[in-house]
């Protein structure tokens, strides 16, 4: 007879003290209805609670005719039954060694509740802490039925180029976080995941313009860090909501969650279908002899977008003092793209020399997984604490280009012969590891001590192919120029800690973060490796001064590192659109960043103020350049400006004129300098910018929620031209309906449709102006339906993700 595992003997003796622990409690049944009308309330939730001090020790959830079944050891307890929109009723139980059937519970509407919500206050849109801006946008009405990418542009002191990009106060290189982790994926895969990503699945952003330590030290231009909505409360709830909106834009998801006293369960499923068209067109003059001294070009772009956004979870709270948490999400997108390019060469008469249409039909599919596993330990009673989190998360991408391009000559007779059938393939893998070990530990009252580890490991393996038929043979032949890869690996180490303090009316924080970095790439077309690694050591130091209680002067500094991405550095011609094309460059050096902040907060009664005065060096700036090449081509290439400078001054003024109306008011003016004569002597530009943004709440008793938000930005100042400057006026109103289950609201984005994009570029060779309008001007209609307690659990897992030094 073979012996029993020890592994299965444990397994044996569980299940019997289980069995034992199970056989000491009792069945408590009952059904909990309307009190007047008698009908079942469905998914109400039961909660049992200590006598002595009402703690919580269980909870369930009713099923859908109201009737539950709580199991509970013999004693005395306090039985407390919730609804939304009804009045609590509290219960004394006692279980003597029995089952007990408390048979109907009647809870009766809430009397100060009505069919249609009285709204008696608009609320504060944001939170500022020492080193960031927190908005709370789970009830953003702009952004309702909206993707990330649109609920980021209603945000005061973000703006969005004419490719997606984000900016932060004028400045590009902000970096991406998701629940507080870096992403894996490059600008152009970001943009597309935050165009497909549904705004209703965030809850909160946080805007870090200066980071501390504790941060990653990528990212000079600050970290935008996307909180998504995990719910947490008793029972079993959870939402429904769909939208629709002009020019076929759909959007459906649920929102599910079950708690007990010690075990949180969530989920999420989000679908969005959006149809958005692009529009661009460009006049690029040349003195180049050899070539059309014009040249005129115009493109009309239709994109069809399909994403499936899938989060599930777990927090076990295993003790009083640990909890532990499991998480996964699945991010699965399609994108059909049809785009028609007319690229006209012109005599200086402007007369047709010659005429290219090109036709392209794109397929594009992406896949995003990530999973991770929390463990939240506190050590004592004082704040000691210890976090350890570990994560995955894969990315894939199959991108797929096919082209047509048809040569008309002089007369606009087209040329058979000069015809050309092209595949564009774009495939794309990506792997992201990060661990984390954070401690903390209190030394007094007001000292606090932090210390963590981190390793990031991404590894990306990107490639293309370029095929083109042979007409005489029907042959697709390989361009082995374009045509390549190139695996780019990088490993962050880092280590940091943290003092703070406060002595009286002075408050200050001491950081310092350590990072070592080791990159490799390898270039299979000429079979070269390229390979970097350095250690950096990047301090951060705060200071506040207490005025008074509701004002304060802030002082703060940061030392920052812009990595180049994969996307930067890789040797390969995109393809595209061959009279427009791009191109990596592997010698391209990290940039460094010196940050200062000095701000004043004040909070009146009616009035908030928060001012910012800021000034950013950047030394070997990435910056792109436009080359010009013999056949009449534009290449955008990445190279290390000397410097660039930005300093300005932002101020932030919310106004709460009623208790149902505010509005904050946002500017920004900053001089921006950028010296590029390193490169080439002509590479220097500066300019005086400004931003506006005027976002308010006026919550009509009775009626709805309204929203307003108007912005203005100026030009900007680029190496060889500028961006014009930008405006636009959104509108958006929410309303309640019964009894807070369900809420409707209307949108429209851009009423006015002048978010045109306008782009200048000059050199020595050529001058180009180019005009783009990406889809902006949307109307939407979204419903929501919640269900459940809505309870809020006692007990919440600490938001790690947070900084707040003093």
């Amino acid at each position: 007879m073979k012996n029993f595992h020890p592994t299965f003997s444990y397994f044996i003796i569980f299940l019997l003290f289980t069995n034992v622990l199970y056989a000491q409690q009792f069945p408590v049944t009952g059904k909990i209805i309307d009190g007047e009308k008698g009908f079942p309330l469905e998914f109400s939730t039961v909660s049992q609670l200590h006598l002595a001090d009402s703690t919580l020790i269980n909870g369930v959830a009713a099923d859908l005719n109201g009737e539950f079944e709580l199991m509970a050891a013999s004693g005395t307890y306090i039985f407390r039954f919730d609804y939304l929109g009804y009045t609590t009723v509290f219960r004394e139980v006692t279980i003597a060694d029995a089952p007990v059937n408390l048979r109907n519970i009647r809870l009766n509407a809430d009397g100060q509740q009505l069919d249609e919500v009285t709204i008696v206050a608009a609320s504060r849109l944001f939170q500022t802490d020492i080193d960031k801006r927190t908005y709370n946008v789970e009830n953003n009405v702009l952004a309702q039925g909206a993707s990330a990418s649109e609920l980021l542009n209603t945000l005061p002191s973000i703006q969005m180029d004419e490719e997606g990009g984000i900016t932060m106060r004028g400045s590009g290189n902000v970096l991406i976080y998701i629940n507080g982790r870096p992403t894996n994926m490059t600008s152009e895969e970001m943009e597309n995941v935050l165009a497909q990503f549904p705004a209703n699945s965030i809850k909160e952003v946080e805007l870090i313009t200066n980071p501390s330590s504790r941060y990653d030290a990528q990212g000079v231009g600050g970290i935008i860090n996307l909180i998504l909505k995990k719910d947490q409360r008793m029972g079993f709830n959870g939402s429904v909501n769909a939208s629709v909106g002009t020019r076929d834009k759909y959007q459906g998801g649920v929102n599910l969650n079950y708690a007990t006293g010690d075990v949180n369960f969530y989920g999420s499923y989000n679908y969005q279908f959006r149809s958005l068209f692009e529009e661009s067109e460009s006049l690029r003059r040349t003195t180049d002899p050899t070539v059309s001294p014009l040249l005129d070009q115009d493109f009309d772009t239709q994109n069809e977008n399909q994403s499936h956004l899938l989060r599930a979870g777990m927090d076990y709270n295993i003790t009083e003092n640990t909890t532990w948490g499991v998480y996964g999400q699945l991010n699965r997108s399609s994108r059909d793209r049809l785009r028609i390019y007319n690229q006209r060469h012109l005599n200086q008469n402007a007369q047709l020399d010659s005429l290219f249409i090109r036709t392209l039909n794109e397929d594009q599919f992406s896949r995003n997984i990530e999973v991770g596993t929390t463990l939240d330990i506190q050590l004592d009673t004082l704040g000691q604490s210890v976090y350890v989190s570990a994560s995955y998360a894969n990315n894939t991408q199959e991108r797929t280009e096919f082209f047509d391009q048809r040569f008309f000559d002089s007369s606009g007779t087209e040329v058979p012969e000069n015809f050309q059938d092209q595949i564009y393939g774009r495939p794309q893998d990506a792997e992201l590891w990060i661990a984390q070990l954070d401690y903390t530990k209190p030394l007094n009252k007001n000292a606090r001590l932090e210390a963590g580890l981190k390793s990031t490991l991404s590894y990306y393996q990107p490639a293309q192919t370029f095929d083109q038929l042979d007409l005489n043979t029907g042959i697709y032949v390989q361009n082995d120029t374009i045509a390549n890869r190139f695996p780019f690996d990088e490993e962050v180490h880092a280590a940091y800690a943290i003092y703070r303090n406060t002595l009286g009316k002075v408050g200050f924080q001491l950081g310092a973060r350590a990072e070592w970095t080791n990159t490799e790439g390898f270039d299979e077309n000429s079979q070269t490796t390229y390979s970097n690694a350095y250690f950096d050591v990047f301090p951060s130091a705060y200071l506040t001064y207490a005025l008074s209680e509701n004002d304060e002067i802030i002082l703060n500094y940061s030392r920052r590192i812009n990595r180049p991405r994969w996307v930067q550095l890789a040797p390969f011609y995109n393809a595209q659109d061959l009279l427009n094309t791009r191109l990596g460059n592997p010698f391209l050096k990290p940039a460094y960043t010196d940050s200062y902040e000095l701000g004043y907060n004040r909070d009146w009664e009616k009035i908030l103020l928060s001012g910012t005065l800021y000034h950013r060096r950047t030394s070997d700036a990435m910056t792109r350049i436009i080359g010009f090449l013999p056949n009449n081509a534009a290449v955008q290439l990445w190279d290390n400006a000397n410097y660039r400078r930005d300093t300005g001054f932002e101020l932030i003024n919310q106004f709460r004129f009623l208790s149902t109306l505010d509005a904050t008011l946002t500017g920004n003016l900053f001089y921006s300098e950028i010296n590029g004569r390193n490169i080439r002597e002509n590479y220097f530009n500066s300019n005086f910018s400004w931003t506006l943004n005027l976002l308010t709440n006026w919550a009509l008793p009775d009626v709805a929620t309204f929203q307003l938000m108007a912005d203005y930005r100026g030009p900007i100042a680029l190496p060889q031209g500028k961006i014009d400057p930008m405006y636009g006026v959104n509108i958006g109103a929410r309303r309640d309906l019964f009894n807070r289950r369900a809420t409707v609201s209307v949108n429209v984005s851009d009423v006015f449709n002048t978010r045109r994009f306008k782009i200048q570029t000059d050199d020595t060779v050529f001058s180009q102006t180019r005009r783009f309008n990406r889809e902006s001007r949307i109307a939407t209609v979204a419903f929501t339906w919640r269900f459940g307690g809505f309870r809020e659990q006692e007990r919440v897992q600490r938001e790690r993700y947070s900084d707040d030094p003093f």
